[in-house]
């Protein structure tokens, strides 16, 4: 069976994007795709504001607290409402934070926010990766958050400028055919995937925003050279191309290909609908090397924000333990605060071996897409 990537209307109409900005969404392109949450309940009117700008209460504490005044948070997501919809929602009636909520492709987001300066209604961003976050920290469009809010994740999963956060983590793997692979036969890192052994039987999706944040991923961690280098040794060895991650994990499934290169939560997709028969599973790579990399969903205050202490209050029920459940139970994405209930076929965050990166440095997509081009993955 194959699971579509999300393609949700929008609440609002976004303002177009000229055409100087269309070469960074290219390059923000970020592809996720999460099963469908259950339906939570309305949310109830919102409370009175205030104008405080003091750091929010954090964890099951975030509710009560009284927004900011004139009009609701308005939240510029990159992440799907059917997604991400229920829990804004409940954050709402948690909190009695009105809000309102732009949905379009983490790129378009990014590209609007910019577009619009300092006019920009946009009070928060939410974004499918930590590039996009990166990208929009780098043109000093996000708010300095405080200490109590940042220090909710791991600094790993942070920005070290202190203007975003993490809310929720996705492993790189490598998804294998269970009836052709034994996972002892199964290679360290992924520049054993250039070896013969693997020749024409792996699978990448180059347009995908995942694999083109690996791709950088492979830039800051190794050089350019190198990374050209995996990249047409990949090539000249057969890989083949597919449109996205699910497609990947549905052709391995079928043992038209031996393996792929996705994201980890896809497979748990598949093995939701089709059960343990599902012929295919995540081989975590055990060296700490880009194709073990961590990257985050994650949210931003924009820097010309009317409401502070609702954007901050929002960030933080990102963070709360309900949210973290949330993410585990309903998008098999990584919690990032301790003590969540995970999936049982995921191994936990703290056990997998993973390079020193600082997902700041991701924000240069703009360079992976010009190498991906370069090396003739794209058209």
């Amino acid at each position: 069976m194959t699971f579509p990537e999300p393609s949700t209307p929008s609440r609002a109409t976004v303002p177009a994007v000229p055409i100087f900005l269309l070469t960074l969404c290219l390059a923000l392109l970020m592809a996720a795709c999460a099963p469908v949450a259950a339906p939570v309940a309305p949310a109830e009117p919102a409370a009175p504001a205030d104008t405080s700008t003091e750091s929010p209460a954090v964890a099951e504490s975030v509710a009560a607290e009284p927004a900011d005044v004139d009009g609701p948070l308005v939240i510029y997501s990159g992440r799907n409402e059917n997604l991400v919809g229920p829990l804004i929602e409940q954050f709402q009636t948690d909190t009695g934070i009105q809000v309102e909520v732009r949905y379009g492709g983490t790129s378009e987001m990014t590209a609007t926010i910019l577009e619009e300066g300092a006019n920009s209604p946009a009070d928060v961003f939410y974004g499918q990766d930590a590039g996009a976050l990166g990208a929009l920290s780098q043109a000093g469009r996000l708010a300095p958050l405080p200490a109590d809010v940042l220090e909710l994740v791991d600094a790993r999963f942070r920005s070290t400028d202190g203007d975003w956060i993490g809310a929720s983590g996705r492993a790189r793997v490598l998804v294998y055919n269970t009836d052709l692979v034994s996972e002892a036969d199964l290679p360290a890192d992924v520049w054993a995937l250039t070896e013969a052994r693997w020749q024409g039987k792996i699978g990448w999706a180059p347009t995908n925003g995942s694999f083109q944040a690996f791709v950088t991923a492979l830039r800051v961690l190794e050089g350019e050279d190198q990374a050209r280098a995996w990249l047409e040794a990949m090539i000249a060895n057969g890989v083949q191309s597919f449109a996205n991650n699910t497609s990947i994990v549905e052709a391995t499934g079928r043992g038209e290909i031996e393996a792929g290169l996705v994201n980890h939560y896809y497979l748990l997709q598949f093995l939701a609908e089709q059960g343990e028969s599902f012929a295919a599973r995540n081989y975590f790579f055990p060296t700490a090397t880009a194709g073990a990399m961590i990257n985050v969903a994650g949210a931003g205050v924009i820097n010309t924000t009317d409401h502070p202490q609702a954007a901050q209050t929002f960030l933080a029920y990102l963070l709360s333990p309900s949210a973290q459940q949330y993410f585990a139970d309903q998008t098999n994405e990584y919690p990032l605060i301790p003590g969540v209930s995970l999936n049982p076929i995921l191994p936990p965050l703290d056990e997998l071996v993973t390079p020193a990166l600082d997902l700041a440095d991701l924000e240069d997509l703009q360079g992976t897409l010009e190498l991906l081009q370069d090396v003739g993955t794209l058209e």
